[in-house]
Parts: C-alpha cells; sequence; structure tokens
C-alpha cells in the first residue's frame, strides 16, 4: 500500500513539473491561440492608396500579417472593402479546419448573392473574429484592424510569403487593379467609371449582374 502511494505522489509531482516547466505560448498554440487585439498599423500613402506597413497582399485581395509562432491574422484588403461596399452576412471557415493558400476562406453576402474570397496563406483556422462576422461593417470600414477575419496557425508562411505582394510592390499593385476596373467599367457602364484614385465604395452592387460576377471573378479569383 505504502508503495503504490508512493508511485502515486511521484506521478503527481512529475505532472506537475511537466505543465509548469512548459513554454507558456507552446500551451496556447496546442489548442487556441490567445488573440490579442490588432495593433495600429502603421500607414503610408502612395498612389492615394493607404498601405499597411508589414502587410502581405493575395492576388485575391485578402491580406496576412504575422504574429506571434506561427500565428498569422488575415483580413480583407482595403480595394475589396471599397470594391464590396455593405456587407449583409459573412461566413468564415470553422476553426480547426485546414485551408490552402488560394482555397475559399470566406463567404461574403452582398446585394443578395454571395461569393467566395480565398485565403492568402495555407494553415489551421484557430480563430475567427466573431464580432466582425456579428457586424459585418467593421470588415469594409476597418479592414486593417477591428475588421480582421480569422487567425490562422501557419507553418509554411515562409513559403506562403513568396506569393503575396509586399513592400513597394504593393501600392502599384493596388493601382493596376484600379486600372482595370475602369476599364471594364467603361466599356459597359461609362458614367461609373474613374480616371483614378480608389475605387468608388460599393460600385460592385451597383453593375449589372454579369458585369459583377466576371469582376468577382477576376479580382477574388473566385
Amino acid at each position: 500500500m505504502s508503495i503504490l502511494f508512493v508511485l502515486l505522489t511521484f506521478l503527481v509531482i512529475v505532472a506537475i513539473n511537466y505543465f509548469h516547466s512548459r513554454n507558456p505560448q507552446e500551451m496556447v498554440l496546442s489548442d487556441s491561440p490567445v488573440v490579442f487585439p490588432v495593433k495600429t498599423p502603421v500607414m503610408t500613402k502612395e498612389f492615394e492608396f493607404l498601405i499597411p506597413k508589414g502587410f502581405g497582399f493575395h492576388p485575391g485581395h485578402a491580406w496576412a500579417m504575422k504574429e506571434q509562432g506561427e500565428n498569422v491574422r488575415v483580413g480583407l484588403d482595403s480595394f475589396a472593402a471599397d470594391l464590396i461596399g455593405p456587407i449583409e452576412k459573412i461566413e468564415v471557415a470553422s476553426p480547426s479546419r485546414w485551408i490552402r493558400q488560394g482555397q475559399r476562406l470566406m463567404t461574403i453576402h452582398a446585394n443578395g448573392g454571395s461569393f467566395d474570397v480565398v485565403s492568402p496563406v495555407e494553415g489551421v483556422v484557430m480563430a475567427v473574429n466573431n464580432d466582425a462576422v456579428q457586424d459585418p461593417s467593421r470588415v469594409t470600414r476597418n479592414p486593417y484592424q477591428e475588421g480582421w477575419v480569422a487567425m490562422l496557425k501557419s507553418p509554411d508562411f515562409g513559403t506562403n510569403q513568396k506569393n503575396l505582394m509586399q513592400g513597394a510592390m504593393v501600392a502599384p499593385w493596388m493601382h493596376y487593379s484600379v486600372a482595370r476596373l475602369n476599364e471594364s467599367i467603361a466599356k459597359q457602364n461609362p458614367a461609373l467609371a474613374q480616371d483614378g484614385g480608389v475605387p468608388l465604395k460599393g460600385i460592385l452592387q451597383r453593375l449589372q449582374p454579369e458585369l459583377r460576377q466576371k469582376l468577382i471573378k477576376e479580382f477574388f479569383l473566385s
């Protein structure tokens, strides 16, 4: 009986030492990360666009921001936010789901229709911004801060990053996106076309369904 008591005591001590010696960050990443509020990004203005420093941008107009460990926060970029306008509902892939770079991450419901937005990185969905899900206006009002959409654990972020627009590439790419948008709109609805600058807010919802679907495929790759 005394031997059994000694063994049980030893196992309890080992267990306590194990949990106390673990790195707190490892304990968080093994289940769900502690999601801190996104820091206010440092913005630079180029080609009339406000670009957040340190963010990477996918050709499907979603952004990625590396955080602690393997955590990467993602969301819609400002071009997409202006193009879409008011969002009625946003559905995000559920936590624990593995998503590849360029695979559907969220579905946007707007103007009575819906379309998908792809993930800028590959990884496991660890957390979803429920504030943005409950109030989708956050996504278009403040896309780089309170409007973030999800947190992914992305072990291969370094590889994924090579497929993202970064640094000096971002502003010219945004400018080119607007030029393509205006060219497409001018062909069917010259009154809505612009000479330059950022897209008119919600312009996607003011277009004919055929042109709207064409632009969704072109800019959101869905």
